[in-house]
């Protein structure tokens, strides 16, 4: 995810209040919430409907006594059940493939009662806001380790021992966002904000367009494919699953680079380390070109909706396949440069807190590793128009 000091300092640097924003790739929409504190009006995409539903959630500005009231009412019902006064009544449950791989019996019965409430709430904007304590509940009440994105179960030893509190999990998210919620609605300006699910590899453009076209991307495109870097779709899966969102189990796949193409980049920065790995894996290869094919498809598309005066803060990794460095920053220069953008500059930042793996193997044979990315590069173009 970008971080929000990250977005913060590029709005202040190169944002203007009452300017539109877009973010290509906007993920739970940290940039959009940003924009929205900022005063610049904001549209986000992405293709992962979980991922649209909690950066909708955050962006509304749900009235506090309208949330508390619904709050209130869904919390005397959970108590009926959470202490025991009644048994969790039967609540339908959704056809998950291996559910029972995933939670116990006990779980699913709690979790399918808990959604079935959440779902006789009226209000959509609440239901959503509560939707998002839900999604990031049924993770955590998991046989998953938490640690990593991909959906790994936990060893046996530790389910012995795990017997988590849906209804008390629940309620502690809940908390923590109505939080983040009054704090949101005292600082937010009066501005628009929307999320949509336009795929820009496919030639798919965002809207609303402001009149003009939007003077300001911020955005964290993927650092390669899902398939072998961060799985995104699987992280999100079970929540999406649970709450009936479309392609639960395809997100992955329809991210950038999820489709091997029989193209070739010629004449790129990233073009001379795609050849290096062809020579050690054909594979890897394919996967790697499908990638960046990709990622240039979508700046195409973005540059079709941005104003002549623009500014694009890209926030990419150059990570390493084969031990190979692949210069994703410099080829974000390039695809720009190719309508018409220059490159002002690119920051280099570290970054220690990212959910990644510290080393991979770049051989798959045991015992040999290679480091992966610790820094980040923001990569800073303006259009010359």
């Amino acid at each position: 995810m970008m971080i929000p000091q990250i977005a913060r300092r590029l709005l202040n640097q190169y944002g203007v209040e009452g300017e539109w924003l877009l973010d290509p790739y906007c993920g739970t929409g940290t940039s959009l919430v940003e924009a929205s504190l900022f005063g610049m009006h904001s549209v986000g995409c992405d293709i992962n409907p979980l991922v649209r539903l909690i950066a909708t959630a955050k962006l509304t500005p749900v009235p506090l006594n309208t949330l508390d009231s619904e709050l209130k009412k869904l919390d005397d019902v959970l108590f009926q059940v959470e202490f025991g006064v009644e048994k969790i009544p039967d609540a339908p449950i959704p056809k998950i493939l291996n559910l029972d791989y995933w939670f116990s019996q006990e779980i699913i019965i709690s979790i399918a009662y808990l959604l079935d409430c959440i779902n006789k709430i009226a209000d959509q904007a609440v239901r959503n806001f509560i939707t998002v304590a839900f999604s990031e509940t049924v993770r955590e009440v998991s046989w998953t380790r938490t640690s990593t994105f991909k959906l790994h179960r936990m060893p046996s030893e530790k389910l012995e021992n795990f017997n988590p509190d849906v209804f008390g999990t629940f309620r502690k998210k809940l908390n923590r966002n109505r939080q983040g919620l009054e704090a949101y609605l005292e600082k937010r300006k009066n501005v628009k904000a929307s999320v949509c699910p336009v795929n820009t590899v496919n030639g798919e453009l965002p809207m609303p367009r402001p009149l003009g076209g939007y003077n300001l991307v911020i955005t964290s495109p993927p650092y390669g494919d899902s398939h072998t870097t961060v799985a995104y779709g699987q992280f999100s899966r079970l929540s999406a699953e649970w709450l009936g969102l479309p392609n639960a189990r395809k997100i992955d796949r329809l991210a950038m680079g999820g489709q091997n193409s029989h193209e070739t980049l010629v004449d790129s920065p990233i073009s001379s380390a795609i050849e290096k790995i062809r020579s050690i894996d054909e594979k890897r290869a394919r996967e790697v070109s499908a990638f960046y094919i990709d990622l240039g498809r979508s700046i195409d598309s973005v540059v079709k909706t941005l104003s002549p005066r623009s500014t694009v803060c890209y926030v990419v990794g150059n990570r390493r396949v084969k031990d190979i460095i692949l210069p994703t920053d410099e080829f974000v220069v390039f695809a720009f440069g190719k309508h018409g953008f220059s490159h002002k500059e690119t920051i280099v930042r570290n970054i220690p807190n990212k959910r990644m793996p510290i080393k991979n193997s770049p051989s798959n044979v045991a015992g040999q590793t290679s480091t992966t990315m610790h820094e980040e590069n923001i990569v800073i173009c303006q259009s010359t128009a």
